[in-house]
């Protein structure tokens, strides 16, 4: 069985799902990038953008039943990986301030650009949620 969870609080999906729930309690996050509620682009660099993106995937995990410690793993897209690098110890501080100190198995990997022109950044995770008592 398949649940599709698709939170008032974020903009509304064209095409997917913010967040997929599965049978054994996986959850599959969609990309998420730093998309306000009306579906605009916000933040005027990457860090800005990647706070947004991630504040935005974990909306999508709350509302699936979960919570940072339950984000199993994360890809993170990069239009500007230089730029990502260069602002690495802000967007660490952006980490631990949403997430704490618990960390999923990660990958960032680099783009030519991202479906909106205007983001930057895009977070895509899956998280495994205790069983249902």
């Amino acid at each position: 069985m398949i649940e599709r969870i698709n939170p008032p609080e974020l903009a509304k999906p064209s095409g997917f799902s913010h967040a997929v729930a599965g049978t054994g309690r996986t959850v599959f996050l969609a990309g998420q990038t730093a998309l306000d509620a009306a579906g605009n682009i916000v933040g005027d660099g990457i860090v800005a953008q990647f706070e947004q993106a991630l504040s935005n995937m974990l909306v999508a995990l709350r509302a699936a039943g979960g919570g940072p410690e339950h984000l199993a793993a994360l890809t993170i897209y990069i239009v500007d990986v230089p730029d990502y690098r260069a602002n690495a110890r802000e967007i660490g501080a952006v980490w631990k301030q949403l997430m704490g100190t618990e960390y999923p198995a990660t990958a960032g990997i680099g783009v030519a650009r991202l479906w909106d022109d205007a983001a930057l950044v895009e977070v895509q995770g899956t998280a495994v949620l205790p069983p249902n008592g």
